[in-house]
């Protein structure tokens, strides 16, 4: 069976601009600058298209016939540059405008320069154009590192098995390309104008994709952040925690643990006001931040409360606090009410390779009750790991006015 040409470009235009409609719909409501890229190169690649159908059965081989299918041709090559830059786009990259326009100017340029019976020239050209175009924009999502191979691969396999379609004549050559005369009605063009109706499906069903997983990682990060201070949250610093001992665990090294709690806090609330408390928690999480390693994990557990995980021994883990607990200090913070106490109180817990972090947090804390008992602004260091977490909730129940902490036990 023959299919008519025409109208399968007419039915492709049809389904890309459909396409377009619904990508810059979205763009708009969910104000995502990337869709509105994809959507206008749809909706520019599906009038050109059309278009140059239409001209093409109505005008005939006249000059005005010949110059409108030149300029729609050189508007459907834009539409391709736009495909790529929108995946610059969606990646925080900015547009490549130059790249953008190459392809319609190289066409443009091909066209005036080669004989009007060259067709299959021409066409294996652009065809050409198609498919650097899509192979820049499979390169532009392989690169990009935020996901796993995994979830990868259609996104990069679409745009790619694009140009390979488009270059699959041209790098078999003349064994299976037929004479210009017959190039416009092979099997060739029948095979591409369904291809590009695969293609514009393929990347819809790609680009919703990708939005529908940034906008799933965005929740995720949204659930794992403190939104005062910037840091991990309870769950965050969990999660993250776990996934660090593991990694140490298994090359050997040892890891340490840092527990703070800034020292009169509810004083500073009731004297200065809770906006004066809140700069306090982003500045000691700024302090935090700033003193240790960008290897080493920090998160605000609760209140005034903040821990970190370093991967070190617990000689460096103390020296880390300490480096914290000066900066803190010394931090000199005042308001209209007069100078505040800035200082906390540190616990520190090492252990090696493969202690639970239970255990760590237990020894931490009860480190850190013992800096408040010795006076505050101090930090102290446990002398021995508990044989399990267990076993030191039954030691601590034991001490009086020491109750195990919930806000420390229930973080994991």
């Amino acid at each position: 069976m023959v299919l008519d040409i025409s109208t399968v470009y007419l039915v492709a235009s049809m389904m890309a601009a459909m396409l377009g409609a619904m990508l810059m719909f979205f763009g708009r409501q969910e104000n995502i600058p990337a869709l509105k890229w994809w959507g206008t190169a749809y909706l520019l690649g599906a009038t050109s298209v059309a278009l140059w159908t239409l001209a093409g059965n109505m005008l005939g081989g006249n000059a005005f016939g010949g110059m409108l299918s030149l300029a729609l041709t050189s508007v459907g090559f834009l539409a391709c540059g736009m495909v790529w830059n929108a995946s610059r786009v969606f990646h925080g990259r900015s547009p490549n405008l130059p790249g953008l326009a190459l392809g319609a100017i190289i066409w443009i340029a091909v066209v005036m320069m080669l004989a009007p019976q060259a067709a299959a020239m021409r066409m294996t050209i652009g065809a050409g154009i198609v498919a650097v175009y899509a192979a820049l924009t499979a390169s532009e999502l392989w690169t990009e590192r935020r996901r796993t191979l995994q979830k990868r691969w259609p996104a990069v396999g679409v745009p790619a098995l694009h140009g390979v379609a488009l270059m699959l004549p041209i790098l078999l050559g003349g064994f299976l390309r037929p004479h210009d005369a017959q190039f416009g009605s092979s099997i060739w063009v029948t095979i591409f104008s369904i291809e590009l109706v695969l293609y514009a499906v393929g990347t819809v069903f790609v680009i919703f994709m990708l939005v529908s997983e940034r906008a799933v990682t965005a929740h995720k990060t949204a659930a794992s952040m403190d939104p005062l201070t910037g840091m991990f949250n309870r769950r965050g610093f969990s999660e993250a925690t776990a996934r660090v001992i593991e990694r140490e665990a298994n090359a050997g090294r040892p890891v340490t643990v840092l527990i703070f709690d800034i020292d009169h806090f509810k004083s500073i609330n009731d004297r200065f006001g809770h906006p004066a408390g809140d700069e306090i928690l982003k500045l000691f999480s700024t302090i935090v931040t700033n003193a240790l390693r960008i290897s080493d994990l920090s998160g605000r557990i609760g209140g005034e409360e903040f821990a970190a995980l370093l991967p070190c021994s617990l000689e460096e883990g103390v020296l880390a606090a300490e480096r914290v607990r000066e900066a803190f200090e010394a931090s000199g913070i005042a308001v209209d009410d007069g100078p505040v106490d800035t200082t906390v109180s540190i616990g520190v817990a090492g252990g090696p390779a493969g202690t639970e972090l239970e255990v760590l947090l237990a020894a931490a804390d009860t480190a850190l009750y013992q800096a408040k008992r010795g006076g505050r602004n101090r930090v102290e260091a446990a002398e021995e790991l508990p044989l399990s977490l267990e076993h030191w909730r039954r030691k601590t129940a034991g001490l009086a006015g020491n109750a195990p902490r919930p806000v420390i036990a229930g973080l994991v």
